[in-house]
């Protein structure tokens, strides 16, 4: 079933829609068909192309590890507006939907995540899932965390887009992972279910779920071999989630954060006056990419405030209650912002205003900055690295195994706004990779415990001059 393209990019402006700020959504709100191919397009519909002599590339929505878009998309629904009752795969290939089992299956949702309410009430769930060998075969096992880190780019879209269409939407990692998977009818040693995304509000689900009996669809291979990596689906499956209580026990309150004081200098942010100005967020996504080398240019401090205050005020998801708790710290390596002396910092997340950066170290670190970053020129070249920690003691404490899909989601969300934000703002990011115990060991003692989820380099691209 083709879905609708005449998509308008009309929308709140970007800072705003990415900070979840302004009017939200009141009462019942059922998405209609033209509702949801928007969601789904500015979230990861294909963007951009370009051909090359091997052929010709396809860029998406939102950023993904190595250009290899191995998150797929299902939808879960009643009857909608255009749309009847159904499971369907979205076919970002060529836009569209098609039907893999009739009639509404939220039922099954719902006894999966223990009466979610979110799931409960609303008219759509999305279902992420991760193919792990479309990733895999450049990353092996690191792929794992790439399924989290790519889900939440994509959610990071989603969530700002919902909000810019007054659609009310939510993350829920706490569910019953077998039951998700079999009504996807998925192959689990290649393909899990990482995230759900209910969307709209007022209209709830069955209150029993339907049968599911195996589909025994046709697939084709990606490739004519594979190489497994049992790690994956060993990391996977420790972190599963096999009854009601389990997930009822996920769910709830974040940790309680033990922030060190603050012993050295802090530089208190002040947002800059674009937050209500500019381009929409979906004008944004249209022309958002992914710096491949960044010119060794400052950016302003204001503009650093509004990227990280927009990131990080916080993700209705059922594990971050209340709404504002967070599991990442963001270390930065400020190299070039205009009123910040260049050294390694801690952001401490406002209220009051657009928080503050308190300075680890003093000094010129743009060869550590690349060092860090896997020996790599980008954020060496950046004007700012920005780093996300967790105590992953403290999360595993509370959530157990499944913190660390959380931890790493969350970096993913905010890293997948601090794109958007520096793409409205006139510069550019990139999302890299790292060298994980020597991130921390530099940013000891203040980081020591801390394990790293994510690195995010923005700056302004390098422009190369004609002539």
């Amino acid at each position: 079933m083709p879905l609708p393209r005449d998509l308008s990019a009309a929308g709140r402006p970007a800072l705003e829609a990415i900070a979840g700020e302004g009017p939200h959504a009141d009462g019942d709100r059922v998405p209609t068909l033209d509702d949801l191919a928007r969601l789904l397009f500015f979230a990861a519909g294909i963007t951009k192309k370009s051909k090359h002599p091997g052929g010709e590339i396809l860029f998406r929505a939102a950023a993904c590890t190595g250009a290899l878009y191995h998150i797929e998309l299902y939808l879960v629904c009643g009857d909608l507006p255009g749309l009847e009752a159904g499971v369907y795969h979205v076919g970002i290939h060529d836009f569209g939907l098609r039907r893999l089992r009739q009639g509404d299956h939220r039922g099954s949702l719902v006894r999966a995540t223990a009466g979610e309410p979110a799931v409960a009430t609303s008219p759509a769930v999305l279902v992420l899932t991760s193919t792990y060998w479309r990733n895999a075969w450049k990353y092996q096992n690191r792929a794992y965390r790439h399924a989290f880190w790519d889900s939440g780019t994509i959610l990071a879209n989603l969530l700002a887009v919902a909000h810019s269409s007054r659609v009310p939407a939510r993350l829920v990692l706490g569910f019953i992972d077998d039951p998700v998977n079999r009504l996807l009818d998925l192959d689990t040693d290649r393909e899990a279910a990482v995230a759900l995304a209910p969307l709209g509000r007022g209209g709830p689900a069955p209150a029993s779920a339907m049968d599911t009996p195996p589909l025994d669809l046709p697939t084709l291979p990606l490739s004519r071999t594979e190489v497994d990596y049992p790690a994956i689906r060993e990391m996977h499956a420790a972190s599963s989630l096999h009854t009601e209580e389990e997930v009822a026990g996920w769910r709830g309150e974040a940790p309680v954060r033990s922030h060190p004081p603050v012993t050295g200098v802090a530089t208190p942010l002040e947002a800059g006056g674009q937050i209500g100005e500019g381009d929409s967020v979906e004008q944004v996504v249209l022309h958002r990419g992914s710096s491949r080398r960044f010119a060794r240019e400052p950016i302003t401090a204001a503009q650093l405030a509004n990227a990280l205050h927009g990131s990080t005020r916080g993700i209705d998801a059922d594990f971050l209650q209340p709404r504002g708790s967070d599991l990442n710290d963001l270390y930065l390596l400020v190299h070039a912002v205009e009123g910040l002396t260049p050294g390694a910092y801690v952001y401490h997340r406002g209220p009051p205003d657009a928080g503050a950066l308190e300075l680890l170290m003093e000094g010129d670190f743009r060869d550590t900055g690349g060092y860090l970053g896997l020996g790599q020129e980008l954020p060496a070249d950046a004007a700012v690295d920005v780093f996300f920690l967790v105590d992953l003691a403290r999360v595993f404490d509370r959530y157990g195994n499944r913190g660390y899909r959380a931890a790493q989601i969350e970096a993913g969300i905010i890293g997948g706004k601090l794109y958007l934000a520096s793409y409205a703002q006139g510069f550019g990011a990139t999302g890299l990779t790292f060298y994980d115990d020597e991130v921390t060991n530099f940013f000891s003692p203040h980081a020591e415990g801390k394990s790293v989820m994510f690195l995010v380099a923005l700056g302004h691209s390098y422009k190369r001059r004609s002539g």
